[in-house]
């Protein structure tokens, strides 16, 4: 328990906490009761998490972040929780970067990305956008420590016209989820956060269509072009993003289930 949390509890109390935790389904109910515990001031703030929890809504909801890159990332009802097999693209975007990057974190969601390359980079000049209001507010808290900006539209529609061709970094974690997989999903993404988030269409890859057909405008010479997939998509993936004309290579994590694909704008 951080000793910076509001109310300590009996060992009683946090005994049962966890006992009901593990008794609805939470595997790791220990560490969630931490959690609970350290985001309650008082017992009756406490009684309301852990119904929340137990009733299913995402973790990071009922606390209010998720820990992502070693960031605190806020997080509101119903956005999109980032995920830690992300930061797999992160690392992957970083370990190319220049020093000083434009980034434009695409579908942002909670502005995650955004966030995490803006530490790893200081100086980046990071800008987000999300067709989800609820994402965009959450985002704005998100970046504006680090100066970055957020827009509200859908994909490159509210970005400024300025940054075309400027473009060092475009990570875009577009859903990927096709149509007919989401209701296998957990029941905590499927049930609580925005469809727009997960959906991909029928193979899941037709929002990264949209994103690949018109990255090259916005690209910088060898700008690169990060988005995330299944490994069983990423061939596929791969190849609309040769087809539009970038030079592409994949990376992957098989023990997580992630890849992601890197596309790299023409030299001038």
């Amino acid at each position: 328990m951080p000793a910076s949390s509001p109310y300590s509890p009996s060992s009683s109390a946090f005994s049962a906490v966890v006992d009901r935790l593990r008794g609805d389904g939470c595997v790791f109910a220990e560490d969630e009761a931490r959690l609970l515990f350290s985001a309650a001031s008082a017992p009756s703030d406490l009684d309301a998490l852990v119904e929340r929890r137990a009733a299913g809504e995402p973790l990071e909801h009922v606390v209010g972040w998720a820990e992502f890159c070693g960031l605190r990332i806020a997080v509101d009802p119903g956005v999109f929780v980032p995920r830690r097999r992300t930061e797999f693209l992160v690392r992957q975007a970083a370990a190319r970067a220049p020093a000083e990057p434009v980034v434009v974190d695409l579908c942002c969601g909670t502005g995650a990305l955004g966030a995490a390359l803006a530490a790893l980079r200081p100086g980046a000049e990071v800008h987000a956008a999300d067709a989800d209001p609820a994402a965009v507010a959450c985002a704005r808290r998100n970046l504006a420590g680090l100066g970055g900006r957020v827009y509200a539209g859908d994909l490159y529609d509210p970005l400024p016209r300025g940054l075309r061709g400027r473009v060092d970094v475009l990570a875009a974690n577009v859903p990927y989820v096709p149509t007919g997989e989401i209701g296998l999903l957990p029941g905590e993404a499927r049930d609580h956060e925005a469809r727009s988030a997960l959906d991909g269409g029928p193979d899941g890859l037709d929002v990264l269509r949209r994103v690949s057909a018109a990255a090259a405008d916005w690209l910088a010479p060898d700008g690169l072009l990060l988005s995330e997939t299944s490994v069983r998509q990423a061939p596929a993936a791969a190849a609309i993003a040769a087809a539009d004309g970038l030079a592409v290579r994949v990376a992957a994590d098989e023990e997580a289930d992630t890849a992601v694909v890197v596309a790299t704008a023409p030299n001038g």
